[in-house]
């Protein structure tokens, strides 16, 4: 499946997109269809995502993805994403994609972190809040999508 990665500074370093792109030769392997990258207007936050297309094969499904003010990179599989995408749909969102990632976005929008509640599946990913300046990680519950992290000398 997909290879998502990022960094973070609190300090007073910035994300350039060499390191970006260095950070996603390292797992190119994992993503051969496409390749994403997201770096905040503050250039604190950087996202990466190396896609192996497997839902909405289109552009629609690049990522990072974005939603308003949220951006997500996002690794892994929603086995209930088409009910979860009808529920919020009579509910009044609308979608331009058919991928999971969009849903898991809306979920988020709507919910917060509380989103994971209705979450079914293996997945982990990154969410980025343009307007409240935050990242929010998950992962499933059993880890079938590990998500791994590391903070050093104000760096994430």
């Amino acid at each position: 499946m997909c290879g998502i990665a990022g960094k973070v500074y609190f300090g007073d370093g910035k994300v350039n997109l060499q390191e970006l792109g260095h950070m996603s030769s390292k797992i190119a392997h994992r993503g051969p269809d496409d390749e994403g990258f997201y770096v905040s207007p503050d250039k604190r936050v950087g996202l990466v995502n190396r896609r192996l297309a497997i839902i909405d094969l289109s552009a629609r499904g690049h990522q990072p993805m974005r939603r308003g003010s949220l951006v997500i990179t996002f690794n892994g599989e929603i086995y209930n994403f088409q009910e979860l995408k009808k529920k919020l749909e009579k509910e009044g969102d609308r979608f331009t994609s058919g991928t999971d990632t969009e849903v898991i976005l809306a979920l988020y929008q709507k919910w917060g972190t509380k989103c994971l509640k209705f979450l079914r599946g293996m997945f982990a990913f990154a969410i980025y809040d343009e307007s409240k300046k935050t990242v929010f990680l998950a992962r499933d519950r059993l880890g079938k999508k590990p998500l791994k992290y590391y903070f050093k000398n104000g760096r994430f």
